[in-house]
């Protein structure tokens, strides 16, 4: 029997209680899980497991009988000192929590290595979707080349509406915040702070560097709107927001932001509340992870599987990257971008464009705007332009610029 104690009764928590207490696993394990434990600050006299909910981490951690802590809090504090805490103790550790694992993931990989026990996160990323043990495991014998996904199911829905059923970004988000999509403070969300989280946590896992996430440059879905979406499906291409890590001469390039994709690319047809995630190996090319990324019980199946792993391999065994990564600010190839430009005069601002970019591929646009996309160049060369543009045109009158991808 290997007993497991549950940090967070929340949504999550309960999903992990729930997927635990409905199948014992001991025909996947040779061995049976049980909950011994939750901890919660409050209190719930009317669940069915009331006798075992507790707001003292103490009796949980000084609980011989407890092999494994599933932490699903969220956040740093205190899940950061439970966990280091719990590990040290000689227990593993399973958990959710993205932000947790992308700014303390390499102490917190340490700490289970220096006590030769686990700590496992497969739910920080793609929720149910398998995205980190096959990056260690399966594609362990690749040299990974880049990462690029759809990794917030609340973004992708929005842009979904505001494509397939003409909605502004605002109805959208009420939309899905009615549908229980969206927080009631959807800032993680639709800022991008979230979809940086997940690409920081894969970034490490890809090229064996911590990366402080803070330091990603993160830019939300808040700008885009429906003529936005409109120009992009006239010309065959959908928004979508996306994380986006490579390694680039030694150095990490990561960068989260609404793009434009073809509407050939594997990543433009991913619709609703869906995730998808592209994986470029050295020795497999691209290969591709899709599915749901939140809810309940898809979560909560991915931390009951790192909990039985550690049951199949006696606790032991983690993934592995350590401190010291390096930002790059370029990606080393060329990019294009779309801009949306106030101009009453069309011939005087194409001709101003012109002017700074060259041959740029004009979408027809209404009459107050010039819509266009500029010609591949080094990220260098289109920042000195993008400001020669916005001093000429006037910062104000810039009303959209989304990166396009190939």
């Amino acid at each position: 029997m290997k007993k497991v104690a549950v940090l967070g009764f929340g949504i999550v928590g309960s999903g992990v209680v729930e997927v635990i207490t409905e199948s014992s696993f001991k025909h996947k394990t040779g061995k049976e899980l049980s909950v011994k434990a939750i901890l919660d600050l409050r209190e719930f006299p009317d669940s069915p497991f009331a006798g075992i909910i507790t707001n003292d981490f103490e009796k949980i951690i000084n609980d011989d009988e407890i092999d494994i802590v599933v932490e699903t809090m969220g956040g740093l504090s205190p899940a950061f000192d439970f966990t280091l805490r719990a590990l040290n103790a000689g227990k593993s550790v399973v958990t959710s929590n993205k932000e947790l694992v992308a700014k303390k993931g390499a102490q917190l990989l340490k700490a289970a290595r220096d006590n030769n026990v686990c700590y496992l996160f497969e739910a920080s990323v793609g929720g149910g979707i398998p995205i980190i043990r096959p990056l260690g495991n399966c594609l362990a014998a690749n040299e990974i080349k880049e990462i690029m996904g759809i990794l917030n199911g609340t973004t992708n829905y929005i842009l979904t509406q505001m494509i397939k059923n003409g909605e502004t970004f605002e109805d959208a988000l009420k939309d899905a915040q009615a549908k229980g999509y969206a927080e009631r403070n959807p800032a993680a969300d639709i800022e991008g702070v979230d979809t940086c989280r997940k690409i920081a946590i894969l970034s490490a896992l890809s090229y064996g560097k911590q990366i402080d996430s803070d330091a990603i440059p993160t830019e939300g879905i808040t700008k885009i709107t429906l003529k936005d979406v409109e120009y992009a499906e006239s010309i065959g291409y959908a928004v979508k927001l996306i994380g986006r890590s490579k390694m680039s001469g030694g150095k990490i390039y990561a960068k989260v932001s609404p793009m434009l994709l073809p509407k050939s690319h594997p990543l433009s047809g991913v619709e609703d509340v869906f995730n998808a995630i592209l994986v470029h190996g050295s020795a497999t090319g691209e290969v591709m992870f899709y599915g749901k990324g939140a809810g309940k019980l898809p979560t909560a199946s991915a931390v009951v599987a790192d909990c039985i792993d550690i049951v199949k391999h006696n606790g032991t065994g983690a993934p592995f990257w350590e401190d010291g990564g390096v930002l790059t600010d370029v990606s080393g190839d060329p990019v294009r971008y779309y801009f949306r430009i106030k101009a009453d005069d069309h011939l005087r601002a194409e001709n101003g464009v012109r002017a700074v970019f060259g041959k740029v591929r004009r979408i027809e646009s209404g009459d107050d705007e010039t819509v266009f996309i500029t010609p591949p160049e080094s990220e260098t060369d289109f920042a000195e332009k993008a400001a020669k543009l916005e001093a000429l045109f006037g910062a104000q009158n810039i009303l959209g610029k989304i990166q396009v991808a190939d």
